[in-house]
């Protein structure tokens, strides 16, 4: 079984939540910014780098909301014969710092938008509810 380690930021501004539209292999949703830490690389750094490529906002990492542990079966990969994943994705609270807002290039999220908290879109993926949750921002269904 494979292991991928993510970090991703919950960032808010009144009302409002910053969310990455995911498109990849012919999959897509709106997501939280975030993505794999590199080996080695500390997940704050992680978190920090990700919503700076998916977003154009230098952000600062506030505190640890929580790790979320999920298990995909291989069915569910886009590699065939890749057998199942095991997602480790740490989830940060995260504040907007500098920058502009920007579409990442080249990368797996082709748009950054902003949304009210209760208008996120329904096409969105299921982390953004459990990250919503994890701060006190949606309680569990």
């Amino acid at each position: 079984m494979d292991i991928r380690v993510a970090a991703y930021g919950v960032i808010t501004q009144g009302d409002r939540i910053l969310l990455a539209h995911w498109n990849e292999s012919g999959r897509s949703g709106w997501t939280l910014p975030g993505g794999g830490i590199d080996p080695g690389e500390d997940p704050v750094d992680a978190v920090v780098r990700e919503i700076a490529e998916e977003t154009g906002y230098s952000a600062e990492a506030g505190a640890l909301l929580g790790i979320d542990s999920k298990v995909i079966p291989a069915e569910h990969r886009f590699v065939p014969d890749a057998g199942p994943l095991h997602a480790l994705r740490i989830i940060y609270r995260a504040t907007v710092v500098g920058g502009a807002l920007t579409n990442e290039r080249d990368g797996t999220t082709d748009e950054a938008a902003w949304f009210p908290l209760g208008g996120i879109p329904n096409r969105r993926v299921e982390l953004v509810d459990i990250a919503l949750e994890m701060a006190g921002l949606r309680s569990a269904d």
